[in-house]
């Protein structure tokens, strides 16, 4: 089945104000892949864009892409994002970067939190996904 009717975005339910830069309901059917919140860390363990937002998403988004992949997923079959952000004015910027990564006419649902602080002052941004793959997909 082509990937664009596997999952059914819902972006204005009935009653309800249409999102802008989110889908309010994503629905499908398959396997689903949790990806923990990931942070501006590289391969090392070493912050990426200390006081950047930009380059912290660019980052995030990157480690994402990394986890989806090691999953047998992408960023089509993500249903959720959640961020996690230290200054909510910095939202703007990470879906810029977001938009880079996914297809702006299919986002996900979506839920950004401002939060006093992540486990290191010098990051800026978290991001968790929940993504639906084909049922079968990579083994346990």
């Amino acid at each position: 089945m082509p990937q664009q009717t596997r999952l059914t975005h819902i972006p204005a339910p009935e009653g309800v104000a249409p999102a802008t830069g989110y889908t309010h309901v994503v629905t499908g059917s398959g396997r689903m892949v949790a990806v923990s919140g990931q942070v501006a860390l590289d391969e090392h363990g070493e912050v990426v864009g200390a006081g950047d937002a930009t380059a912290q998403a660019r980052q995030v988004f990157t480690n994402l892409r990394r986890c989806l992949a090691a999953a047998g997923a992408s960023f089509a079959d993500v249903i959720k994002l959640t961020y996690y952000v230290t200054d909510i004015a910095q939202l703007p910027a990470i879906r810029v970067v977001r938009d880079e990564f996914l297809d702006a006419e299919r986002l996900p649902a979506s839920s950004a939190v401002q939060v006093v602080a992540l486990f290191r002052p010098e990051l800026l941004l978290e991001v968790e996904a929940f993504a639906l793959v084909e049922a079968g997909g990579i083994a346990p």
